[in-house]
């Protein structure tokens, strides 16, 4: 039965390389979200709750970058304008 014996064998190296893989991607997964925050620190998201920070990231996940900054963008208050002075 030696192709029993490999079968076995072969299986039991998936397993351990599957394991290998999944702590690899749960330190990687760390160092992502290390790197996202280090970017968004001084944004000013930093003062939203973590339900709020995860809400956004779903709806601007949801819609792409691209069209999510296109309504960010649409949404931004526009500048205040200095009060003219009276010609009088």
């Amino acid at each position: 039965m030696p192709s029993q014996r490999s079968a076995i064998t072969a299986l039991k190296k998936l397993e351990a390389d599957r394991e290998a893989l999944d702590q690899r991607q749960r330190e990687l997964e760390e160092k992502a979200a290390v790197e996202l925050g280090q970017m968004l620190l001084g944004t000013g998201i930093e003062t939203f709750s973590k339900k709020g920070i995860r809400k956004v990231g779903e709806l601007l996940g949801r819609l792409g970058e691209e069209e999510g900054l296109r309504r960010l963008e649409a949404a931004r208050p526009a500048p205040a304008r200095e009060p003219q002075a009276s010609s009088g």
